[in-house]
């Protein structure tokens, strides 16, 4: 069976209103998320699971914040000993600008991403104005996007699971480990969503879902359904991963 290692590389940051993250929960806390680029290593294909940010903001504050360094998708790839033409492959979790920026560099790569995100960075709700369509034109011009209408083994040990708990096309890229089965999920989240404070758990809550979503009850199952799923988890926008090279 295939198994692989995972990179997680940080390409960019946003600070926020923590309840971005974390809904109802933590309202009025200043919160630095990471953006990341993962680098699924193993096999023959160059696979990465979304591009980060175009232009990241790379400052001492920030990498103070998340723990890690932050890096240009260009130097990311570097530390790995890629560049943007050696990629076979992207996954997308969805289609928010801060998740596939740089795709247009990855000119080689084949892209998979829901069929209901390809309908909404096209088509947004005036609500999402995190869809920008001017990053996916070159790359949908170039034949290079591949669309997806259910669950699919992208090869043998990758799988994609549609879980529409951020964005109506999210997807959760489940991936064989030496260590187990990881889940980058599909929505954007944190540890802290998973593992909820005493005071939320006082209340019956095993979970806090994510603070954007498309339905807020369908959410919470959706992540129930992930964590029963996986034997390692990783939040999408978790900021322990800044300070890890390889994930098992």
């Amino acid at each position: 069976m295939a198994t692989y290692k995972i990179h997680p590389i940080v390409m960019g940051t946003k600070v926020f209103d923590k309840s971005m993250m974390t809904y109802q929960f933590g309202t009025g806390t200043e919160y630095t998320i990471p953006i990341y680029c993962w680098y699924i290593e193993g096999g023959e294909k160059k696979i990465l699971v979304d591009t980060g940010e175009m232009s990241p903001i790379q400052s001492e504050s920030r990498e103070t914040a998340i723990g890690g360094k932050i890096f240009t998708f260009e130097q990311g790839l570097e530390k790995w000993g890629l560049k943007p033409e050696d990629i076979d492959i992207i996954i997308h979790t969805h289609l928010h600008n801060d998740h596939c920026e740089n795709d247009y560099k990855c000119e080689n790569a084949i892209i998979y991403v829901h069929e209901k995100e390809l309908s909404r960075i096209h088509d947004p709700h005036p609500l999402d104005y995190r869809y920008l369509e001017d990053y996916i034109e070159d790359v949908e011009e170039n034949g290079q996007v591949h669309p997806l209408t259910e669950d699919t083994e992208i090869l043998p040990g990758i799988q994609t699971v549609h879980t529409p708990a951020h964005t109506e096309g999210g997807m959760s890229i489940f991936i064989d480990t030496d260590k187990g089965k990881a889940a980058i999920t599909g929505f954007c989240v944190i540890n802290e969503n998973f593992h909820p404070p005493v005071e939320i758990k006082a209340m019956e809550m095993d979970l806090i879902p994510p603070g954007t979503h498309v339905d807020v009850y369908d959410a919470y199952d959706i992540m129930v359904k992930i964590r029963d799923k996986a034997d390692i988890l990783l939040p999408l926008h978790e900021p322990e991963f800044a300070a890890v090279d390889t994930i098992p």
